[in-house]
């Protein structure tokens, strides 16, 4: 078996191999190199710039035309087509062509499109409360077993803000397919507190006494006026209903202070609130009847 021995290198070629793997390392540092550093260079200043111009957006005149639902929804809408913008130039720079992207964009669409159906309906919900308004930034709501102040409108969630300090984060979509109650949306509403006396009180003392109160708090409207009806005879009291009317941010202030300064009203006239208490009747062997 014959041996096949390799001819040593010489100097001169090892020299001219490295010269050449440098030439080529070099131009594509000079072809490419430069285009990445540029790409991440635009990058940086594009999504910098994107920022400035949100910032700029928020101090404008036009944001403070604007109802503060439609300032945040554009502020989101504003700051993601920016960075998307940004994003294709970059790939534009390092030479991706953009037919080529195009394509790629509309099949990744369509991919995360059918991914993220929830996504892009919370993004149409979004549009539809922008449009059609339903309810405001500041509007008190109630939506299922959560009610609070609407805190935010962006592209994705609203966000309101609790009576007890929580934030709440619920999807475009949900809010717009489904029945929700807008406390704000008119300047007035009806207080109804019921307040139950036992049956030996005096009803016309009882309604004096209810509407003294209620005319008397600061943030009870004369027009309409307070009204107190008999409302129900239950088994162990007279149930009186008061019906007032308040600014609608008031709402609650009134409904506690009714409730306190009834009481009070109660004790110094001698109305009592009774305990429930039930009657039991006991039949004797011989037929009668013993209470």
């Amino acid at each position: 078996m014959e041996e096949t021995t390799l001819a040593p290198i010489t100097l001169e070629e090892a020299t001219g191999f490295l010269d050449k793997l440098l030439d080529k390392i070099y131009d594509f540092a000079i072809t490419y190199g430069f285009r990445l550093l540029f790409a991440a260079l635009l990058l940086f200043l594009g999504f910098k710039l994107t920022n400035f111009i949100v910032k700029l957006y928020k101090k404008s005149k036009l944001y403070e035309r604007l109802e503060p639902t439609v300032r945040s929804f554009l502020k989101s809408a504003i700051s993601i087509g920016l960075k998307l913008l940004v994003v294709v130039s970059a790939a534009a720079v390092l030479g991706v062509p953009m037919s080529s992207m195009v394509a790629l964009v509309t099949s990744a669409g369509l991919t995360i499109g059918l991914a993220l159906q929830g996504g892009l309906s919370n993004i149409a919900g979004g549009f539809v409360i922008l449009v059609f308004k339903p309810f405001s930034v500041g509007d008190f709501i109630a939506f299922g077993e959560y009610s609070g102040t609407v805190k935010s409108i962006s592209l994705f969630y609203t966000k309101i803000i609790t009576v007890d300090q929580r934030q709440i984060v619920i999807p475009n979509s949900m809010v717009s397919n489904n029945v929700l109650i807008d406390n704000s949306a008119l300047p007035t509403r009806r207080v109804d507190v019921t307040f139950c006396v036992s049956y030996d009180s005096d009803i016309d003392a009882v309604r004096r006494i209810i509407l003294r109160t209620a005319d008397s708090d600061p943030d009870v409207l004369k027009d309409p006026a307070p009204v107190v009806l008999l409302e129900k005879q239950d088994s162990s009291s007279l149930n009186f209903q008061c019906r007032t009317y308040c600014p609608s941010d008031k709402y609650w202030d009134v409904y506690f202070r009714l409730n306190e300064n009834v009481k009070r009203a109660f004790d110094e006239n001698g109305i009592s609130i009774p305990y429930p208490q039930m009657d039991v009747h006991l039949h004797s062997a011989s037929g009668g009847d013993a209470k």
